[in-house]
């Protein structure tokens, strides 16, 4: 009895050749292959089951370009799958060297790629063998685990103590309405003391190599809003009932309850889209009202200042008395707009990058 030809689908890469072919239940040892440069034969003898049931099944393809002799097969319960190797990585404009294509060959549309969508295939197995390569060459960090624990015990109690300022604070609004503007300061400060005095470490952090962040973007916010704390709202008992010291704290609290879960989740390699979203997002219109409101502190108080004479510095009687602390507080007002510009910016850029990256890996 003639044997009878299966259905054989194909697809190819530019070193390679795919051929799946519609056989069930194919014995191994029925299988028998035959290559040569050009010519590929095979055959299924027994127990093979095609579209006509149970016979003997076999095909044969002369190939459009050489072809090495090592054939790599697979036989499940429902094909046979059966790799090539080329002679040369070329990308093949057909399968056989005739012209028309044989009537039981159609292409395999599940692994079918173009050329181009192939050389990226290609370039990003590369891409990842270099990776694994320098990452196999890179010593591993003994200490990488209690680093990720310090870091992620960090930004938890952080996480906590902005958690606490920011549901006080909203539930005395809700309770007390405008009146809870004033007495914000009495109430939060010890807290807001703590968080801020503890955030110094997301300067030494980076500055010892724990994390990979740049330092100045960190110094101009820590040490900014330190001075706010310490030095304005710290040193002045009159702008400690200000409605300004509500606001402060309240921006600062919103921005914090989403950024500190987030690197907190970083630390053990999770990630919520959610959250991802809100800490790379929610900043754009906090951060600027929160520098805002700084400013507003600092001019209110600069006339303070001038009054109390407070941290003046004094001068030679042939220049004047003292140089009032109020003169400083200006330059700060000018370099806080400098700063919010260059945080603003490296945010951005965060940002940008960040996203741009999922997108990438998304499709």
């Amino acid at each position: 009895m003639q044997a009878l030809r299966p259905h054989v689908y194909w697809a190819q890469r530019h070193g390679e050749i795919y051929l799946r072919v519609e056989i069930s239940d194919a014995q191994l040892d029925a299988l028998s292959f035959r290559v040569c440069d050009l010519c590929f034969f095979c055959s299924f003898q027994g127990q093979g089951h095609g579209a006509k049931g149970e016979n003997e099944y076999e095909f044969s393809l002369e190939f459009l370009k050489p072809v090495k002799p090592e054939v790599k097969h697979k036989s499940t319960q429902r094909q046979v799958n059966i790799t090539v190797k080329k002679q040369e990585h070329v990308w093949w404009d057909r399968l056989t060297k005739q012209e028309k294509k044989p009537l039981f060959l159609a292409p395999d549309f599940d692994r079918w790629l173009d050329e181009s969508d192939a050389e990226m295939e290609l370039r990003e197995k590369e891409e990842k063998m270099n990776k694994i390569s320098i990452e196999s060459r890179v010593r591993k960090d003994p200490f990488l685990g209690l680093k990720k624990g310090f870091l992620f015990m960090y930004n938890l109690v952080q996480f906590l103590g902005y958690s606490w300022i920011f549901v006080n604070m909203t539930v005395r609004l809700f309770i007390l309405g405008q009146d809870s503007f004033y007495d914000t300061f009495h109430t939060i400060a010890d807290v807001m003391y703590f968080c801020q005095m503890l955030a110094i470490m997301e300067v030494i952090n980076p500055a010892v190599g724990l994390v990979k962040t740049g330092i100045m973007p960190a110094f101009i916010q820590v040490m900014g809003r330190n001075f706010i704390l310490f030095v304005i709202f710290g040193t002045l008992a009159d702008m400690q009932n200000k409605p300004v010291v509500f606001f402060v704290f309240y921006l600062w609290s919103m921005i914090e309850i989403f950024r500190y879960p987030f690197y907190m989740l970083v630390c053990i390699d999770t990630e919520w889209k959610l959250l991802t979203w809100l800490k790379y997002t929610i900043w754009i219109p906090l951060y600027p009202l929160g520098v805002l409101a700084e400013a507003v502190a600092v001019i209110q108080s600069i006339p303070i200042f001038d009054e109390t004479k407070l941290l003046s510095i004094p001068v030679p009687k042939a220049i004047g008395t003292s140089l009032s602390f109020s003169f400083i507080l200006q330059l700060y007002l000018v370099i806080m707009f400098l700063g919010l510009f260059i945080n603003f910016r490296h945010l951005f850029k965060q940002r940008t990058r960040r996203f741009r990256t999922k997108k990438r890996k998304a499709n």
